[in-house]
């Protein structure tokens, strides 16, 4: 489709797709005045725009009358996309069987599966894995569905993702994996989900540990959890620093003195 400034009755298609209106969109698209997949400047098309409303009677009217499931935006994004940012069950489900891509992705490389878990939509999540949805896909920057999930704190979607064979350590580009992301958030639940996987507690390619994250941040909950889990207190970064050493720098008082008897105590049954 060319890029054509939209008429009125582009218009009038996206509106009444919009809004749900199914008269007005039987008769725009009766009238022969305006095409089904006719794009605002954004390369947005009436399918899109239903599918963000929720409207999966005029998803499937649209696409009766031709129109194409997996159209993309400016962006790459396409209708399933918006309807998993939006939460749309429903629309995802009848897309899909309607022959959207599951794998389909933004041009950030962002995935339908990725848009899900980054919103917290558990059973969107699986319906898109149950048809084949890839689990590490990545976006440009290396994150994954399980690192964007662990960066908003959803232990849900994490969960669901490690038992779909998620990898726990997939490593954005800065080096920073899921665990040390949600230490440094003082995501609790979710460090809690992917300590079961053994993550690394070690020195990390961003050359902090998820211990150092927690020490800067004062996250005591956190350290308590890593340090039960064998993080050590006087692993040193790449500067040379032990998370002890960041959280006395950092005047995060109770977490050192948390890790100063730890230290103490180890050093006492040495």
């Amino acid at each position: 489709m060319s890029m054509k400034k939209e008429s009125p009755w582009d218009v009038e298609l996206h509106l009444a797709a919009a809004r749900g209106d199914a008269k007005r969109l039987r008769i725009l698209l009766d009238s022969g005045r305006v095409h089904v997949d006719c794009k605002d400047k954004t390369g947005t098309t009436a399918l899109f725009f239903a599918a963000q409303g929720g409207y999966m009677d005029i998803a499937g009217l649209l696409l009766e009358h031709g129109a194409i499931v997996d159209s993309c935006s400016i962006d790459g994004g396409t209708p399933l996309f918006v309807a998993c940012q939006y939460g749309h069950l429903d629309v995802v489900e009848g897309l899909i069987e309607r022959g959207a891509s599951p794998n389909a992705h933004m041009k950030d490389g962002a995935t339908a599966l990725f848009i899900a878990a980054q919103n917290g939509h558990l059973r969107i999540l699986e319906v898109l894995l149950e048809h084949g949805a890839k689990t590490d896909a990545v976006r440009t920057d290396g994150a994954t569905p399980l690192w964007i999930a662990s960066q908003m704190g959803h232990d849900h979607i994490v969960r669901r993702l490690l038992r779909a064979g998620a990898k726990v350590d997939a490593t954005r580009h800065d080096g920073a994996t899921p665990l040390f992301k949600a230490a440094h958030k003082g995501h609790t639940a979710v460090i809690g989900e992917l300590l079961k996987y053994r993550p690394s507690l070690g020195v990390l390619p961003n050359g902090e540990s998820a211990l150092h994250a927690a020490a800067l941040t004062g996250h005591m909950t956190v350290a308590r959890q890593l340090v039960g889990a064998g993080a050590d207190p006087l692993l040193v970064n790449q500067e040379g620093i032990t998370p002890l050493q960041l959280a006395v720098r950092h005047s995060q008082t109770q977490v050192a003195n948390y890790l100063r008897d730890k230290v103490r105590v180890r050093t006492a049954s040495c």
